[in-house]
This record gives structure tokens, C-alpha cells and sequence, in this order.
């Protein structure tokens, strides 16, 4: 796969003491003390850490070079898949609906509106534009409820800081209202002459809500609330009904949420019920009553409760559905009458739709084995249609209205693949996988329909596994270049996620984190022993959290795989813990644990965190990517990860680094360069599963 001659970084001593435990971490020198303005700035990088990251950038390129045809090949593929220029099903919202459009080979969306009645169409932002030539990332765009004004919001450095913009509808142009450093969402008031946004600090923590006047200097702001808790970090949203704008301070097991009137702005925010540790909640409302989904009393899958608004503490809570254990319950949403809300039950998703006069229910789900499905209620609380979202492995994505009053389903649209697609040529399975402890975790597969099951396919293997994200098993124009040059792909719905429910993801965290690891090593081992693929041509494939994931299975069975993706990887999680300075380590600690004043937790941590588990042994092929602005997880981890398993691994397999130097969490902004990112990561798996 390519010759070019591996950077060997250079070793400074660094010594440090927790608990007893004495380490020299040689590579801490990769990480710039100077790093929140990196953040800012990516030209203040240090030189030496900026060298080597070249040297390891150019390292990469020699590498991949060789295979750029097919990377090429791969990259018109998916980009054939997807129709170019397409347009959103319209949300109405009084006068006006609004919608999305992408344009052909443009990389960017655009924000428009059509009257109601279907004339007069206007693109009240063009990304494209705002993007110009250099790193672009939207935060978002929220029109005012008189439909004069747009709020909208980017990053243009890859660091999600973001900058509100406010821009004049009529005229098209922007008003003086800007405002930096945010984390890029806005919430009208009512009357639409303010709306309401959160500032991160230093160290990239959403600590502040702000009001903003239009036409006021930003300066001026009113600050409405501060968390001064390190460990939790602010959320903003309104209700579905438009009354409320709600204030949520949470980490990962803990919520607690003010809510201000949107019809008198200015009053001060009220708070609905204290927090405590391990409580969570969520709350909509209808009229004088709040609807709020709660894990209180034990319910671990959740259950929802109602409270008067007026008093809403949890002392004053009613149970409305109870706590089912197995049946997690997810989003909810509130239109005039009813009750919308979304449940995941043995690792598959159903929209449940209440009559809240006559507490009837009906279910929405469909029949293949493995599926996604979300639902949105629009703008329009009064409105009687909700809409949802269904897809499958084969399925392209179909878009669905459905009347909550006569119970009909209109489908809407389905997701056009222009270079041509027949789900009758591939087969979608969900198997399960035996974990050591005797746990059933949920495997889903795509292959061909003519695939022989006898060990000679290439297989990759995807999982996550952490925060309790589900993860979704919908269709990917991106997957079919791997499975129609005869490779299965299979998602490994580990513990970690919340795909069997809540508990699935207390038993992947903390004192339970290594299950995840062997929920993945026991899919991997099914996969096998069925026929799908045999040892060692396996690509493992995982990002973020789940490349932490990808450090530890490199580590603890490496003999299974064939290579090992893992995108902007959380694999220096020890050295992350103990650093309460960086961006999310104390939010973290509910799920990782604080080796701080944990010796166990400390010990726990370091007995896995792949950084700090590298040993001399034969790794598989790996192919690791980076972000210089990246706030998540930042640019040092994986670049001391690959340092030090350069110099000890004891096989001759590939090892490339490649660090976007403008570019942060997300990977390079546009949605072709994406692409382009996922056919290096496709030709990595191809070519090292052979």
C-alpha cells in the first residue's frame, strides 16, 4: 500500500504522580500549553509540535498515494449516489414554509422559504456564499416568529466557537447584531425583538445564557442565568407549543432546567426542579401543565409524569405513563391534543401517538429486521400532522405526513439515488452476539444478496458505545462501495448505547466500561464463526469515543483484525481525566469516572485507556485522523498515540496519521470533502482486509 518513511517523534521526559502511581508520559510535548488560542488561531501552533504533525501529514499522503485511483473511483461513487441539487419536504409555519435546497456541485445548503400558498420563493441564506474558500461549519439557523429576521450562525476555524449573525429578511442584509464565541443555537422571544444564546468560555464550556435586544450593543447583553458548576453545561430550546424557553443544565446523569415565559422575555427564569444527582428530565407543555419524561423512582427506561406549571417541583409530580422496564422511552413532543413521543424497545425504534382526552394509543413502526425512524412535530403546535422519517440498511429514506386526527399516512418523498439502487439486491439481518457475561448484543448486517458465507468476505465492523448513543441502523449511500465490492457491513450495537434500553448504557460506563469493549471483541467473534468473515479481514471502525474504543480492542485483541480506523480517537482518556483545564474533562467524569480523587477510578481508567495500555505486540493496519482545532478531542491524543505505538508495536503494519490542520471534531467542512474523507477511510479498509 504505498512507500513513504514514518516520523519518529522525538521523547522529553514528563513526570507526574497520582495515588501512588508514578508515570513518564515522553510524549506530553505534543500538547500545546497554549492550546485555547490554537483553537482561535491555528497559525500559533508551536513549531516543533507543528512539524512534526506535518512530518506525519506528508507521512500519510506518501502512503495513500498509490491508491488514489481507487480512492477517486470510490469518492465518484458516492457522489453519484446522491442527488445533488434536492430540496427538504417544506415545514409551513404560518405565512410561509420553509425548507432546505443543496444545488449540483455546490458543497453547501441553502435556507429558503416559499409562501404557503406555494409563490414567491426566497433563499434567505446561501452557505455557499458565507463559506467562500476557507473552513465553514453552520451552527444553525432560527427564523424570529414575525418572520422579519434570521439568526443564524458559524464556525470558521473548526473550533465551534461560534458567531450569530442577525440578518433582515426584507432587505437581505445584516444587521449590526453580532455576537462571538457562542455555541451557536438562538431562541426568539415572542415578539420577536430579542432572542437568547449561550457563551462559551475559555475552555470552550457553555456557562452563560445571554438576551440580546436587536439593535442593542451586544455588550449590554442581559445575562439571564450562570452555571457555575464546571461539570455541567448549558442547553437551549423551546417548547413545542412556543410558550417556553428552556434553560438546561445537565451532565451525564444529571438535569436540571429554569424555564422563562417567551411572551414576557424579560422575567427572570423559573426553575422547575432541583437538581439531583442522577435524576434526570426533560419537560414540554400544554396550557397550565408541564409534561416532563423522568428517570425519578427508579425509572431507568424513564416514564412521564404532569405538573402544574404554576407549581412545578417534583414534590407536585403525577405519573401519566409509567416506568416499563426494557421499553426506553426518547424524545416526546406536544401538539394541541396530543402526545408524540418515540420508544426503543429490544433494539428498534416505534413512535407512539397519545390522545390526551381519551388516553388512547396507536404505534408506528415497520417490519424489517434492523430500521431507523425519528419524528418532528414542525412549527405549527395547532397543527394536526406530524412528520417521520423511516429508513432502513437497504431502504433509502422515506419521508412520511401523518394526521393525528384521521390517522393517515401520506409518504412524501423518497430519497432518490440517481446512480440507481434495488434493495432487492441486498439482504439486512439483525443477529445477536453472546457476550462473555452471557449479554445478547444486537448485531446489524448489510451484504449482498449473492454473498457466499464461507469465511472469504472482508468485513467492517462498526461501534461506538458511550453517552448512550443508539446507533442508528438507516441507510448510507457511503456503505454500498464497500458491500458491492463484496464486503458486509455490520454495526455492533454495544453496551454504552441505549439500544436495550437505559441500562444497556449504565453496564458500558464507568466501573462497567470494559463491556463494551468485549461486546465488540464477542461480535466481531460471531461474525466469524457464522461464515460472514474470518480473523484478520476485519476492518474495526470507529470515531471519537468510539475510536477510544477502536485503541482498546487494538489492545486487547488485535489477532482479529485486519486494520483499525479510528477517527479523531478519545484514546489518551487517563491523561484527559486527570486535566480538569480542558474543555470536557469535568462533564466527563459521570462517565468515564474522576481519577482525580478516585484512586479506583484512576486505576480503573489506566488499567484500559489505550494510550496508556500500548505494548509490544503485532497491531493490525491502522489509519487514524485528527483535528488541530478539534475542543473534543483534542489534536495531542491521537498524535501521542500513534507516536508511542510507532516506536513499541513489533509488527511491520501500516500506522498513518493524517491531522487536518484548519479542520476540528467534525473532520473538513463541505459535503463533498466529506466524502472525500470517507472513500481514504474505505480504500484504508479495501485494501488492508484483502
Amino acid at each position: 500500500m504505498g512507500t513513504s518513511t514514518p516520523p519518529i517523534a522525538e521523547t522529553r521526559p514528563h513526570l507526574s504522580e497520582n495515588h501512588g502511581h508514578k508515570r513518564n508520559d515522553v510524549y506530553h510535548w505534543l500538547r500545546d500549553e497554549n492550546w485555547q488560542k490554537v483553537m482561535h488561531d491555528p497559525s500559533v501552533l508551536r513549531e516543533d509540535i507543528r512539524t512534526y504533525l506535518e512530518a506525519e501529514n506528508a507521512h500519510f499522503e506518501g502512503f495513500m498515494g498509490a491508491h488514489e485511483t481507487l480512492k477517486d473511483t470510490i469518492y465518484k461513487e458516492i457522489r453519484g449516489r446522491i442527488k445533488e441539487d434536492d430540496t427538504t419536504v417544506p415545514f409551513k409555519h404560518g405565512p410561509f414554509s420553509y425548507f432546505s435546497r443543496t444545488l449540483e456541485g455546490q458543497q453547501y445548503s441553502q435556507l429558503c422559504r416559499i409562501d404557503r400558498d406555494g409563490g414567491n420563493e426566497v433563499v434567505l441564506i446561501d452557505n455557499n456564499v458565507e463559506a467562500g474558500d476557507g473552513y465553514f461549519r453552520s451552527g444553525g439557523a432560527s427564523h424570529s416568529p414575525n418572520h422579519k429576521y434570521l439568526a443564524w450562525s458559524c464556525d470558521r476555524k473548526g473550533s465551534e466557537y461560534f458567531t450569530i449573525y442577525v440578518r433582515d429578511l426584507k432587505t437581505g442584509k445584516e444587521l449590526e447584531d453580532q455576537i462571538v464565541n457562542t455555541s451557536g443555537g438562538s431562541v426568539w422571544a415572542a415578539d420577536s425583538k430579542s432572542f437568547f444564546y449561550i457563551i462559551q468560555d475559555e475552555n470552550h464550556r457553555p456557562h452563560k445564557v445571554f438576551q440580546h435586544v436587536l439593535g442593542d450593543d451586544a455588550k449590554n447583553d442581559r445575562l439571564v442565568y450562570e452555571e457555575k458548576n464546571p461539570g455541567f453545561f448549558l442547553g437551549l430550546h423551546k417548547t413545542s407549543s412556543g410558550n417556553l424557553i428552556l434553560i438546561d443544565a445537565n451532565d451525564h446523569e444529571t438535569s436540571e432546567i429554569r424555564y422563562i415565559d417567551a411572551h414576557n422575555a424579560n422575567g427572570a427564569p423559573v426553575l422547575i426542579a432541583e437538581r439531583v444527582e442522577g435524576r434526570e428530565y426533560g419537560v414540554e407543555d400544554a396550557g397550565d401543565t408541564l409534561y416532563i419524561v423522568t428517570n425519578a423512582d427508579g425509572a431507568i427506561d424513564f416514564k412521564m409524569v404532569t405538573t402544574p406549571l404554576a407549581s412545578p417541583g417534583a414534590e407536585n409530580w403525577v405519573d401519566l405513563i409509567e416506568h416499563r422496564p426494557g421499553i426506553l422511552m426518547q424524545g416526546y413532543f406536544l401538539k394541541d391534543g396530543y402526545l408524540v413521543r418515540k420508544e426503543q424497545f429490544n433494539g428498534l425504534p416505534r413512535i407512539i401517538v397519545r390522545d390526551l382526552s381519551t388516553g388512547e394509543e396507536e404505534a408506528i413502526s415497520f417490519d424489517e429486521e434492523a430500521y431507523t425512524l425519528s419524528v418532528a412535530g414542525g412549527y405549527e403546535y395547532e397543527s394536526s400532522e406530524i412528520r417521520y422519517y423511516y429508513s432502513s440498511p437497504t431502504t433509502p429514506s422515506q419521508v412520511f405526513d401523518y394526521d393525528l386526527k384521521t390517522k393517515e399516512r401520506t409518504l412524501l418523498k423518497t430519497q432518490e439515488i440517481p446512480s440507481g439502487h434495488d434493495p432487492k439486491d441486498y439482504v439486512t439481518r439483525r443477529l445477536f452476539a453472546t457476550a462473555p457475561d452471557g449479554e445478547q448484543v444486537p448485531v446489524t448486517i448489510l451484504h449482498r444478496k449473492d454473498l457466499k458465507l464461507d469465511g472469504s468476505a472482508p468485513l467492517l465492523l462498526y461501534g461506538y458505545g458511550s453517552y448512550g448513543m443508539s446507533m442508528p441502523a438507516g441507510f448510507s449511500e457511503n456503505n454500498l462501495s464497500l458491500v458491492d465490492r463484496g464486503m458486509v457491513y455490520a454495526i455492533a450495537h454495544i453496551r454504552g448505547g441505549m439500544e436495550k434500553g437505559y441500562a444497556w448504557y449504565t453496564s458500558g460506563k464507568r466501573e462497567n466500561k470494559t463491556n463494551t469493549f468485549d461486546d465488540f471483541i464477542a461480535s466481531a467473534n460471531m461474525l466469524i464463526e457464522k461464515g460472514y468473515t474470518s480473523k484478520g479481514k476485519i476492518a474495526a471502525m470507529g470515531g471519537s469515543a468510539g475510536g477510544m474504543l477502536m485503541g482498546a480492542i487494538a489492545n486487547k485483541a488485535p489477532e482479529l483484525f485486519g486494520s483499525i480506523i479510528a477517527l479523531v480517537p478519545f484514546v489518551d482518556v487517563l491523561n484527559t481525566m486527570l486535566d480538569d483545564t480542558l474543555p470536557l474533562t469535568p462533564p466527563e467524569w459521570p462517565e468515564w469516572g474522576n481519577p482525580i480523587e478516585s484512586k479506583e477510578d484512576y486505576e480503573r481508567i489506566a488499567a484500559y485507556s489505550p494510550y496508556d495500555n500500548v505494548v509490544p505486540q503485532n497491531y493490525p493496519s491502522m489509519f487514524v485522523m485528527a483535528g488541530l482545532t478539534d475542543p473534543r478531542v483534542t489534536y495531542w491524543e491521537p498524535a501521542k498515540w500513534v507516536a508511542k505505538l510507532r516506536v513499541t508495536k513489533t509488527d511491520g503494519n501500516p500506522l498513518i496519521l493524517k491531522t487536518h490542520m484548519g479542520a476540528g471534531h467534525g473532520g473538513m467542512s463541505g459535503r463533498f470533502e466529506r466524502i472525500k474523507e470517507v472513500a481514504m477511510a474505505y480504500v484504508f479498509a479495501l485494501e488492508t482486509t484483502k
